[in-house]
């Protein structure tokens, strides 16, 4: 009896020690399944942090990008005149876009019934008064519409840009039209002597401040204007058929006025426009 006791004692240990180490063997297998999702769940933390840490510098480059972009551009203060204050002179033709480069240059083209004349443009200084022209320019403003004022003593200069000035013989009007805007002047050259020589286009003004618009004035011989016009760029051909006009005269039409008069050598924008150099 004791023998069989003992062996049937021994059977028992033999299935509890199997018993256990099968148990320890799936409790080993877990931990390392265990492991091995916790390894996966950290690298995939590790990746979504990789990537999200890239995301956000990325949009750091792009922050960058844009104010690289901003830095290349403008915001300019239009001054929209009150419906309530136009005039028949006035030609509306909307506003500008607010930003503006200042940035590269333009070729100013003035296509007229003597031939054409050509500027030179910096947007950097001027940046304002060039987006003024390139918008005047896509509406067409300017187009057939004549240089309205000569001016031979004192001052030499060459004034277009009125959109009133249009038609057979001159208008009593020539000299007061303009877009429904007006913008602050920029680019004085108060450093400058004299501040406006021969070869400069600029933009002309009444005697109040931020009433700069669409009229400019080629300057065909040394000025001694005082810096506060805005100087928008530097003729580059057509100053022979300036002169020609000059050489011809003028009618004394706005001699009791601010000076000079309609040139007698009619000159007409049949065509003007701004292109990227």
């Amino acid at each position: 009896m004791t023998s069989t006791r003992e062996r049937q004692r021994a059977a028992a240990r033999a299935r509890l020690e199997k018993e256990m180490a099968e148990r320890a063997a799936r409790a080993r297998k877990r931990r390392q399944t265990q492991a091995v999702v916790g390894a996966g769940v950290a690298l995939l933390l590790v990746v979504a942090g990789t990537v999200w840490l890239a995301s956000n510098m990325i949009g750091d480059d792009s922050g960058t990008d844009n104010v690289a972009q901003n830095a290349d551009s403008v915001e300019c203060g239009w001054v929209e005149i009150p419906a309530g204050e136009r005039t028949p002179t006035t030609k509306d033709v909307g506003l500008p876009n607010t930003q503006q480069s200042q940035v590269g240059s333009q070729i100013l083209t003035i296509t007229t019934n003597l031939g054409p004349i050509t500027a030179k443009i910096d947007q950097s200084a001027a940046p304002c008064t060039a987006g003024s022209f390139i918008h005047l320019a896509e509406k067409n403003f300017f187009d057939n519409t004549k240089c309205h004022r000569l001016v031979t003593e004192g001052i030499k200069v060459l004034q277009c840009g009125d959109p009133s000035a249009t038609g057979k013989g001159w208008r009593e009007t020539d000299g007061t039209g303009g877009p429904s805007y007006r913008m602050p002047e920029e680019n004085l050259p108060t450093d400058k002597r004299p501040p406006y020589p021969e070869g400069v286009i600029a933009m002309a003004k009444s005697n109040q401040p931020a009433s700069t618009g669409s009229q400019f004035f080629i300057v065909y011989g040394d000025s001694p204007l005082e810096p506060d016009y805005t100087v928008l760029g530097t003729i580059t051909s057509g100053m022979d058929l300036v002169k020609e006009v000059a050489a011809a005269g003028d009618d004394g039409a706005f001699a009791q006025q601010a000076g000079g008069g309609h040139p007698k050598k009619e000159v007409v924008i049949t065509d003007l426009t701004m292109t990227a150099s």
